[in-house]
């Protein structure tokens, strides 16, 4: 018989010998901002999305990543594999992106006559991801104009009338600029009171993203012989040489905007100004 200090005396297959020191992977229902990491690339980001089949993270830049469910990460220092919670009901009615009262189980409608035309394909993106909703079920088209300097002729071809409105947004709409000048012409125009132009103070549309979803605490003032959007990539350190560096900036500038709290102010009356002019007295 083994006496009391052998080492034998204690049975090691009576215990979870195989277990990590940090414990066995367990699996979690995914939370709105819960904090994961990713245990292979050590990316950690809070939970800003939860999707079908993908949960997104963003860190503390704003940067995002997706992930399908399943193990692989570290909750407050534990391995866990995550899952898509199941359905709870809603506290409240749900909302768009713009915050509008989200219309559940509804078609798009049948696109107005009426348009809301943008500066450029940029600026039709940030609409649509966060006014896509709303405009769909208005019926509105929004179309890009890549520039304003022929607005004239543009509106002229339109040829809007009561039920047949035209908005039009414009980048760097201040007193003096040439954009203004346009906008007047435009307004003093035959086609006038049916034809809405206004515009916000940015140079670029990127600007009406807040700073602070790209790390920033403002946008860089950038020198007038400099391109605005190749020097923003230069502050940034990400690459600007060719349009395609300049496309992918735009696309990770675009992915943090998660819904109209994400985007200044001054952009945000002008839109919901343009959607309420082309939808009035339209049926």
């Amino acid at each position: 018989m083994a006496g009391p200090g052998d080492r034998y005396t204690q049975d090691v297959l009576t215990t979870d010998w195989r277990a990590p020191k940090l414990g066995r992977t367990v699996e979690v229902d995914v939370e709105p901002e819960m904090v994961l990491e990713d245990a292979t690339t050590g990316f950690c980001g809070a939970v800003v999305a939860i999707e079908r089949d993908l949960v997104v993270l963003e860190d503390r830049r704003g940067a995002r990543r997706s992930y399908p469910y399943g193990p692989g990460f570290w909750l407050e220092g534990k391995p866990v594999a995550i899952r898509r919670p199941k359905a709870a009901p809603a506290a409240g009615p749900a909302r768009t992106a713009s915050g509008s009262i989200a219309v559940r189980n509804s078609r798009a409608r049948v696109a107005r006559a009426s348009r809301i035309y943008v500066e450029g394909r940029h600026d039709a993106e940030l609409i649509e991801k966060v006014w896509g909703d709303d405009l769909r079920i208005e019926g509105v088209a929004v179309e890009y104009l890549e520039g304003v300097d022929d607005l004239a002729a543009v509106v002229a071809e339109f040829r809007p009338e009561p039920r047949r409105r035209l908005g039009v947004l414009v980048d760097h709409l201040v007193p003096g600029s040439k954009e203004s000048r346009i906008a007047e012409e435009v307004a003093r125009g035959p086609y006038g009171a049916h034809v809405l132009v206004v515009g916000h103070p940015f140079v670029d549309i990127w600007a009406a993203v807040r700073p602070e979803r790209v790390g920033l605490d403002r946008w860089p003032d950038i020198p007038r012989q400099t391109s605005w959007k190749h020097g923003i990539c230069a502050a940034l350190g990400w690459p600007h040489d060719e349009q395609a560096d300049i496309a992918r900036a735009w696309k990770q500038i675009l992915g943090t905007v998660r819904d109209f709290r994400d985007l200044e102010p001054a952009l945000l009356g002008r839109v919901e100004h343009l959607i309420d002019f082309v939808t009035v007295d339209a049926d």
